[in-house]
């Protein structure tokens, strides 16, 4: 992947969390993956029970990427909220927008920490908060992965086989009718 093109997966995955944060939403992990270098799409978590749900849900990011044939992908997810939903120990700085860059030879975990600051609270709001990215530590190949965000690398390189005329089409529908949020970029639309 180039430069350009991870810059602005790293910006567009800062703009959406800062975004979820702002309304109060829990950022649900996201994976994006790409064939030679193409963005395919991304892929948001379904809602979860929590638990074995939230980490099945986690690994089953890697469909849409396994059907594609990706060579990359990218996930991201937050620290806490992945902790939380999973029932896992936290790794890492918390509060922290994780990326993780991936190919079939191996990743690099890019983390990046931020601060909650207080905006105008008030009685009506108390939670009311603003999002400052901290600085971010250097990226760490090969680093540390929790279980789900280990299980859905390995398993994007891993071939789907379905017996069907468009294996990326009807993974894609399947994926949307379970309750993941789909977008494709025009050239892998079904």
């Amino acid at each position: 992947m180039d430069t350009q093109t991870w810059d602005a997966l790293v910006a567009s995955m800062k703009n959406a969390y800062t975004a979820d944060l702002a309304r109060s939403a829990a950022p649900r992990p996201v994976i994006m993956p790409l064939v030679r270098g193409e963005l395919v799409g991304l892929v948001r978590l379904r809602p979860t029970e929590g638990g074995q749900d939230a980490m099945s849900a986690i690994v089953e990011l890697s469909n849409v990427a396994s059907a594609a044939g990706a060579d990359e992908v990218v996930l991201a997810w937050e620290t806490g909220e992945v902790a939380t939903s999973c029932g896992l120990a936290a790794t890492g700085p918390t509060p922290c927008l994780n990326l993780v860059h991936a190919t079939g030879d191996g990743h690099v975990l890019h983390r990046l920490p931020y601060a909650l600051d207080p905006l105008d609270a008030s009685p009506d709001d108390p939670a009311a908060a603003g999002l400052r990215w901290l600085p971010a530590p250097e990226p760490q190949p090969g680093g540390e992965l929790v279980p789900p965000i280990r299980a859905a690398v390995d398993y994007s390189f891993t071939p789907l086989e379905l017996d069907h005329p468009s294996p990326f089409g009807v993974t894609v529908l399947l994926m949307e009718d379970d309750g993941y949020t789909v977008h494709l970029t025009d050239t892998f639309a079904p």
